[in-house]
């Protein structure tokens, strides 16, 4: 299990019962975190689309900026709970 998954089930005082458990509770903290890379990707894609067709140049290129920020921060969040793809 991932060292900041283990940090967070003995903050939450749940240790007890992930270790009663078979690893249900650190899969449940994947599809969390699953979940929310999946939200931030749809929110990027909907960037990029605003990227494409919007007629002022700055402001285009400010979508896509944040387009690419949210693609590298599901890989850090990814990386931060040790999911992989």
């Amino acid at each position: 299990m991932n060292e900041r998954i283990k940090e967070l089930l003995k903050q939450s005082e749940l240790q007890a019962y992930y270790d009663a458990q078979d690893g249900q509770i650190e899969k449940f903290a994947e599809l969390i975190v699953r979940e929310c890379a999946r939200i931030l990707f749809d929110e990027s894609e909907k960037l990029i689309e605003l990227s494409s067709t919007e007629a002022n140049p700055k402001l285009a290129e400010a979508y896509e900026s944040c387009h690419y920020q949210c693609i590298d921060d599901i890989a850090i969040i990814e990386t931060h709970f040790g999911v992989e793809e």
